[in-house]
């Protein structure tokens, strides 16, 4: 059986290695195997953080459903963007968000929905204790989702590749499912 987020607007799909493995053939390849609409360049990101995420699966199987998920659009049957978490959670009950969606799909509140869902996933577990993000050092849409979602910036750090970026955490006291 499939691990599935549900929301208002979206489905997301839990990668496991069989539907990483699809994702990694191509885009013919998943769309037949999600039987949905796989549009080109719905991902900024490319086949390189599909790879990394087997390979921690495969390390781990246990890890499964804390790294990659695929938003499908419900009402066009459309896959959307990816998003997930960098791992389970650390000891001390933090993981990691990230996300992005299709500049087709933008500017409709789906990010901010996607952000949430994995959100109250999350925190659904009982070893989650913070959610925490990372955008670059400047507001954006992600900032604008992020707090949106409840999220405060906390700090500001340097980044050899992105330059300044900024760490957003919110904690599971602060949390209201939305």
């Amino acid at each position: 059986m499939r691990l599935e987020i549900e929301t208002e607007q979206l489905r997301l799909i839990a990668c496991d290695r069989e539907l990483l493995g699809q994702a990694i053939a191509g885009d013919a390849q998943l769309e037949k195997y999600l039987n949905v609409t796989v549009p080109k360049n719905w991902s900024q990101f490319g086949r390189r953080v599909l790879r990394y995420a087997l390979e921690k699966l495969q390390a781990d199987e246990a890890s499964l459903g804390w790294w990659t998920y695929f938003p499908i659009h419900k009402a066009d049957n459309v896959l959307i963007g990816s998003g997930g978490y960098q791992g389970r959670p650390n000891l001390d009950g933090a993981v990691e968000i990230g996300y992005e969606i299709r500049k087709e799909h933008r500017n409709r509140g789906l990010a901010t929905e996607l952000a949430r869902g994995l959100i109250n996933h999350a925190f659904a577990q009982a070893e989650v204790k913070l959610i925490r993000a990372y955008t670059l050092g400047v507001v954006n849409a992600s900032t604008q989702v992020l707090t949106k979602c409840g999220l405060t910036k906390t700090s500001e750090l340097a980044d050899q590749e992105n330059g300044q970026i900024w760490r957003w955490e919110l904690q599971r006291a602060n949390w209201s499912k939305r």
